[in-house]
């Protein structure tokens, strides 16, 4: 469906007694055209995407066993429980919400949309700002692997990875083009995940004695704890869930819902072995980008990075396009994707937004610092805070007093959590900021 069919169209959805007209606000993309099984792979591809090479050494090294292996239990459940809560949301009042913020400002009013909005680019800005770095560092990686000579630094290697992403963002022009990019992306996610697995058990089998102490004083322990608390909530939400169930065909709660359980059962079985294993694998030593830490032939670690290079490039297009698609909607971009006058608009303002996005990451490369900032100042509040009160606000009536009370509980709990968790990130920040100068060689 184009933007001129789209406005304002109405749609029956339902069956028998209960059809009701569904209006679909005007957008520029594709809207209504992909299986749940497509859909299904664009949340795989988030949830196994190069950042589950830093999960060992960001959840486990600072939560130790006990706690890494239970926190992301517990969160691969909360998640589901709160990505459920939105997606039950996205026909509802009349209309069809397919932009986090629309739905936000259709319970809550004007201000309460551009607060979503405001909260929703910066987790999207910053989980794009971590796939250029991913990127650039999986480039070094490689130029390590045959030329430590340290000619080229980081800052070099996240340029080179932010000119990739801006010339892939330039070629698919919505989410829905991305099609066949979705098996690419699976296939290279394998990749990695498979020779880490395989080079990490190998390296565990050899090296017996190794230490799983949670390191670093009584204070340190507090903060690396709560910040670790953030980078589980960050790996298994996109924030952008309205934004891909709008690309699912009708009925869109009930295939948004297949898609859910898929991503959340063989959807995370990959991320939980490369996860657990690294970590068994180097315990309390664990690099936070996995790759760095294992042991074995040159071409094998050089094919797992540069699959790592060309998955960020795909997956940093996925958490981009509600920001392409606003451009888009904003200044009328429509009919051919290929024509010269779109194709110059995405240049420019594609272009911008990564060279932008690539200038914060090569000023800031701190990749678990990123992950938890992001998790604490954005993915807490939008994907539990305002998803359980968006939900206690537009179903009250049908809510008994045990239902309310679970919703408001969440309310609470999430924003001390995500309070706490701001905290921690900011102190890791400054940190570093100390032990390491802008346009840092990590």
């Amino acid at each position: 469906m184009t933007a001129t069919e789209a406005k304002n169209r109405k749609i029956n959805v339902g069956d028998g007694n209960d059809v009701v007209d569904i209006e679909i606000p005007d957008t520029a993309h594709q809207i209504s055209s992909d299986s749940w099984f497509q859909v299904a792979f664009v949340l795989t591809t988030g949830i196994n995407s190069a950042y589950v090479l830093g999960y060992s050494g960001t959840i486990m090294v600072p939560l130790g066993w006990i706690g890494g292996v239970v926190g992301l239990i517990l969160a691969t459940a909360i998640s589901l429980y709160a990505n459920t809560l939105i997606a039950k949301l996205h026909e509802f009042g009349g209309r069809r919400h397919i932009r986090y913020r629309d739905l936000a400002g259709f319970i809550y009013g004007r201000k309460a949309y551009h607060l979503t909005w405001g909260l929703q680019y910066v987790n999207l800005f910053m989980i794009n700002c971590g796939f250029i770095i991913l990127a650039g560092s999986a480039l070094k990686a490689v130029y390590v692997l045959f030329r430590d000579d340290h000619t080229m630094k980081l800052p070099h290697f996240i340029a080179i990875a932010g000119l990739i992403c801006a010339i892939f963002a330039i070629g698919i022009p919505h989410l829905s083009a991305l099609g066949v990019w979705l098996a690419v992306s699976t296939f290279l996610s394998l990749i990695y995940i498979v020779v880490a697995i395989v080079l990490s058990v190998r390296d565990g089998v050899k090296t017996p004695s190794r230490d799983y102490e949670i390191q670093g004083s009584s204070l340190s322990k507090l903060f690396t704890i709560t910040g670790a608390a953030a980078n589980l909530v960050f790996a298994f939400n996109t924030g952008m869930l309205p934004e891909i169930q709008a690309t699912v065909r009708q009925p869109v709660v009930k295939n948004m819902m297949k898609a859910l359980y898929f991503q959340f059962t063989a959807g995370v079985l990959p991320m939980y072995a490369v996860t657990f294993i690294g970590y068994w694998a180097y315990g309390s030593s664990t690099s936070t980008y996995l790759l760095n830490s294992v042991n074995g032939p040159l071409w094998v670690k050089a094919l797992a990075n540069i699959s790592a290079i060309l998955q960020s490039v795909i997956s940093l297009h996925i958490f981009a396009s509600p920001t392409y698609e606003y451009m888009d909607t904003k200044f009328g971009i429509k009919g051919n994707p290929f024509a010269i006058k779109n194709l110059l608009f995405r240049i420019m303002a594609r272009g911008g937004y990564i060279a932008v996005s690539t200038l914060i990451s090569a000023l800031l490369p701190f990749l678990g610092d990123f992950m938890s900032l992001t998790g604490a100042v954005s993915t807490f509040p939008l994907t539990f805070i305002l998803a359980n009160h968006m939900y206690y606000k537009a179903k009250n009536n049908k809510l008994n007093p045990m239902q309310k009370l679970w919703h408001w509980l969440n309310v609470v709990f999430f924003s001390l959590m995500s309070v706490a968790a701001a905290i921690a990130a900011v102190r890791l920040i400054a940190v570093d900021s100390k032990n390491f100068h802008v346009f840092a060689d990590l």
